[in-house]
């Protein structure tokens, strides 16, 4: 398996072929995103031999569950000046408001950090209003708390199904493992692409999720932190 995975990636990343072309967004950015399912992973050696643009990594998932592998993940990537962002895996079946809480207790962000993602991708069999009325909540308070929009990550389907037109004012991840890139019927315009979920990286000894951020380094900037925002009297006074 080592084998294998060492001589794919010689050929990878790979880019998908119809990617978006303007001539005022001159750049693609590539990026990877991780949890504890790629075990132990050499930091120094994605940065030497990959250099990933960016990476996120799983950090929570419901109201008391954290990755196993975040805090040494989260920490070499600042070690190693890797540009990083961390997601929370929401559970519809719980509170959204303690699910933040659990998030921003665990996720120590820093001043050029990407802004956090909410990974909604699932309903849990819970009602789609029940769904939407949580995220709502975990929304609401982590932009309260840091004071900028968080990022959603879902997948092409999910998000025609029961997010669309209700949360577009917040920055988009979508999920669709094609050469296509992703083209939402609203014409909502996607951030992130998460394009494969099977590609190589020198240093990791699992599959890894592969994206694409359509922009320069200085677009992919302005979605990340700038640090602690003014306080606000109550957080339910945030916009949805």
């Amino acid at each position: 398996m080592r084998i294998i995975l060492f001589l794919g990636c010689l050929v990878l990343p790979l880019i998908p072929r119809h990617v978006p072309v303007s001539s005022e967004v001159p750049l693609v950015l590539h990026g990877i995103d991780v949890s504890h399912y790629q075990a132990q992973i050499d930091w120094e050696l994605v940065a030497r031999r990959t250099k990933p643009d960016f990476v996120f990594i799983k950090a929570t998932e419901g109201s008391d569950f954290t990755d196993s592998l975040f805090c040494s993940n989260w920490d070499a990537l600042r070690y190693h000046r890797l540009k990083r962002g961390a997601y929370h895996y929401f559970r519809a079946y719980g509170c959204g408001l303690e699910q933040a809480k659990h998030f921003l207790q665990t996720v120590e962000m820093m001043p050029g950090d990407i802004l956090p993602v909410l990974d909604v991708e699932t309903t849990d069999d819970m009602a789609p209003e029940v769904l939407r009325k949580e995220v709502r909540a975990w929304l609401q308070y982590v932009e309260f708390k840091l004071g900028a929009k968080p990022i959603i990550y879902t997948n092409q389907n999910f998000y025609e199904q029961y997010l669309a037109g209700i949360f577009d004012n917040y920055p988009l991840w979508i999920a669709k493992y094609s050469d296509e890139s992703p083209e939402l019927s609203n014409e909502k315009a996607w951030k992130f692409w998460q394009y494969s979920n099977s590609g190589c990286v020198f240093g990791i000894n699992h599959e890894v999720d592969q994206n694409l951020f359509y922009g320069t380094p200085e677009h992919l900037n302005e979605l990340c932190w700038e640090g602690p925002a003014p306080t606000i009297k109550n957080w339910h006074s945030v916009e949805p």
